[in-house]
């Protein structure tokens, strides 16, 4: 397997979320987000805007988002944050929780 494109690093909502689910979704997400790290595939790491990405996995009907954002400490060193995760029904993703991502990043690079 080709070496990682990034390291994942969960902030503490993202945990929390995890740690909500039943032990066989949070495996399958992080199953997904392992993946995600060595292969470029908009079906499990997509971009949303406002430098905003997510993390995805379909499981049992539902989809779990965990929303991320990219830092990069100089040229080899890049890490993805995950803010905070939901269960959507529908494909469009709630503006609320972009903007929930957005303001966590902010405040994460000012400290």
């Amino acid at each position: 397997m080709p070496e990682p494109k990034f390291e994942i690093i969960f902030l503490d909502e993202a945990m929390q979320f995890l740690e909500s689910l039943n032990e066989q979704i949070s495996d399958k997400i992080i199953y997904n987000i392992d993946k995600s790290r060595h292969k470029n595939d908009p079906k499990l790491f997509k971009k949303l805007r406002d430098d905003i990405w997510e993390f995805r996995t379909l499981y049992a009907g539902n989809q779990y988002r965990l929303l991320a954002f990219w830092y990069k400490t100089g040229k080899s060193a890049t890490l993805v944050f995950a803010t905070h995760g939901i269960i959507k029904k529908t494909d469009k993703m709630p503006d609320k929780e972009i903007n929930k991502a957005i303001e966590i990043r902010r405040k994460y690079l000012i400290q």
